[in-house]
């Protein structure tokens, strides 16, 4: 089956900027490939034990008793499966991709909420990352990025940056006015508006994004483990192609887990960011003056 003239310039597009640009593109897979490596070995590195004890006591902080047991319970079943160093890389990628995300994702989404123009282009261009298959993400990361984490890295921010974007514009743009008003009253600047009133407000509803961004990229481990991403993922795409259930299900049960884990911990951030913001500052030059929301 041969493509029509749209695959053709696809296929053209895409080997030009590997013809051209070669180079390009190895330094920046060697210093992402380095970035993640290390994340993985830094998580890696700690034993156990002791990451139950940490995700345990953050869990009871965050959202009490009943939650912290049911993580305990969760990494205690993760480990007894054998399926720690998958859990571990699988985490090292979701966190390396949620945060290249939020680096690219926050600004976008800034720049969108103030220019109407560029608001309705990232739209378009968000509809278009979301409605792709996943798996047309692969190739072109393949043929710029060769096989292993660094495609899937790629592939999974393309996939998973839009929920961000789009919450981090919506936030913003619902802002009160009337604080909008007090920040002008004062003197405050477009820049110092940005950052004492309308990133705070907006701040649940750019947690909520980052959410999306971390269950979204999780959703891409399985599928990012046919290019050599690894992690539970591989665990999970061994079973498919050996139709082991056991270990399918096993792969599958760690990646739910996982994702109810980071769900749940990542989600309370915007909640508790809500119910904290009775008071925003506004800046005159140094100076701070209470607006109340």
């Amino acid at each position: 089956m041969n493509s029509s003239v749209i695959g053709k310039f696809a296929e053209n597009a895409v080997n030009f900027l590997f013809s051209h640009f070669q180079g390009g593109f190895n330094a920046f897979s060697a210093a992402l490939g380095a970035v993640v490596k290390l994340l993985e070995t830094g998580l890696a590195a700690i034993p156990f034990v002791a990451m139950l004890v940490i995700l345990v006591a953050f869990a009871l902080w965050r959202r009490g008793i009943a939650f912290s047991v049911f993580v305990g319970i969760a990494l205690l079943l993760i480990n007894y499966m054998g399926l720690w160093p998958q859990t571990v890389a699988t985490l090292a990628l979701v966190v390396a991709a949620t945060v290249f995300s939020l680096i690219v994702g926050v600004p976008l989404g800034i720049w969108g909420a103030r220019n109407r123009r560029v608001e309705m282009v990232l739209r378009s261009l968000l509809d278009f990352m979301q409605t792709m298959p996943a798996f047309v993400y692969l190739i072109p990361a393949v043929i710029l990025f060769g096989l292993g984490r660094v495609p899937a890295v790629i592939a999974t921010v393309v996939f998973a940056m839009p929920p961000v974007v789009r919450l981090t514009t919506l936030g913003i743009r619902q802002v009160r006015e009337e604080l909008l008003e007090a920040g002008r009253s004062f003197g405050s600047t477009d820049m110092q508006l940005l950052w004492k009133i309308q990133l705070p407000n907006a701040l649940p509803s750019i947690m909520a994004g980052v959410n999306q961004t971390i269950m979204m990229s999780l959703s891409m481990v399985v599928i990012a483990s046919m290019i050599g991403a690894g992690g539970l993922g591989e665990y999970v795409l061994s079973g498919i192609q050996r139709l082991d259930i056991g270990i399918g299900f096993e792969g599958g049960l760690g990646v739910v887990l996982l994702a109810i884990v980071l769900d749940r911990l990542t989600e309370t951030f915007g909640v508790k960011s809500k119910k904290r913001r009775p008071v925003t500052k506004v800046a005159k030059g140094g100076a701070a003056e209470a607006a109340r929301t």
